[in-house]
């Protein structure tokens, strides 16, 4: 397949400068959206009328080229709707999103040129074909030279880990390792710009930790990659990202740095109490209270976790009040600083796990 560009005809993208592609797009805007939405039409029985879904409601963000950007939210949200229109998968029912300064639905051909993108928990790939083989197979897509596709996936797969199963079939591998896979795909064709949605999505602690640190070496490798990431871990989000948008029921809440989001919350009280476990009229009293900003429980084996949000550290005389006046035993109490999930509750009104379940109520 060839290129053109000006007077020039290219075999492949993979041999060209980026300014070659797109003159000026370390000048413009890696990613932005404006006022972007998204409406599913659900068709329900003979007799019942068709209704509206509304997956996202005028999301303007803007990604600067560099920028590792987050987008924090609970499953049902709105953030993979949101990657499909980026990544030219779905288009928006109104509004308009860029990538690099090209129209994804005007442009879509030239902007797949420049992103890839991977999601959690994909199978991709071909069982029968070796880790190897399958990887190759991605890269000839991308018209990547069969010798550099070769030293790219040796190189990427003993970053992550994964070289001594160079020559296993991928339907022999477990899940975790095929994730792996999928993320060195994503790697392979050295995007400009990347999209993960939620690329840690089933693997254990040990896994979720190589991704991470293999996903900020690539950034640090070259200042102009651009990368969006999807997930609802809370860490992953802290310890990852420039900046972080939330998101909830197709809404962008706030958009900033980790650090500026929990400094805003910094004014407050924020503690954990674990008690004995209080009944109803308790917990009412307790959320009724006058400096109680935000209050949320969970339920753990034998005791209940109490996160309470207060306006002033003073407000905590009221609580304690009220659990010994309910004869609620306090066996530990801590303040802590903010964190990314105290930020979500302050936003939403609730946790991030009762807004997943609000958003997938069967679930």
């Amino acid at each position: 397949m060839f290129l053109e560009i000006g007077n020039g005809r290219y075999p492949s993208l993979s041999t060209l400068p980026i300014h070659a592609i797109i003159p000026n797009m370390t000048t413009l805007p890696a990613i932005q959206t404006e006022n972007l939405g998204r409406i599913y039409r659900i068709r329900g029985s003979k007799k019942e009328a068709a209704r509206e879904l509304v997956a996202l409601r005028d999301v303007n963000l803007t990604v600067q080229p560099g920028e590792l950007f987050g987008l924090l939210g609970p499953n049902g949200a709105g953030k993979t709707t949101l990657i499909k229109i980026l990544t030219t998968l779905l288009s928006p029912s109104n509004g308009r999103a860029l990538i690099a300064g090209l129209d994804v639905t005007q442009q879509p051909g030239q902007v797949r040129q420049l992103i890839n993108m991977v999601s959690g928990g994909e199978t991709s790939g071909y069982g029968l074909l070796t880790v190897r083989e399958n990887l190759w197979m991605f890269a000839q897509f991308y018209g990547i030279p069969s010798a550099e596709a070769n030293r790219r996936i040796r190189e990427l797969l003993e970053i992550v880990g994964l070289s001594e199963r160079i020559n296993t079939k991928s339907s022999d591998l477990s899940t975790g390792l095929r994730q792996k896979m999928n993320i060195v795909r994503g790697f392979l064709t050295d995007p400009d710009i990347l999209f993960l949605d939620e690329p840690t999505l089933g693997l254990d602690v040990g896994a979720s930790r190589d991704v991470r640190q293999f996903i900020r070496r690539w950034m640090d490798e070259q200042p102009t990659r651009t990368l969006l990431l999807t997930t609802h871990y809370m860490v992953e989000a802290d310890e990852l990202c420039d900046r972080v948008a939330i998101i909830n029921q197709g809404r962008v809440l706030a958009c900033d740095t980790p650090a500026n989001l929990k400094r805003n919350l910094q004014r407050d009280a924020i503690f954990r109490l674990e008690v004995s476990p209080p009944d109803e009229a308790t917990v009412a009293a307790l959320a009724t209270l006058s400096g109680m900003r935000h209050f949320v429980r969970r339920d753990e084996e034998g005791t209940a976790v109490l996160e309470m949000i207060l306006h002033e550290e003073a407000a905590l005389a009221q609580v304690i009040n009220t659990l010994t006046q309910s004869d609620i035993r306090i066996l530990n109490l801590q303040k802590r600083e903010p964190t990314l999930e105290d930020v979500f509750v302050d936003l939403v009104g609730h946790s991030m796990a009762e807004a997943e379940h609000e958003n997938n109520p069967a679930v």
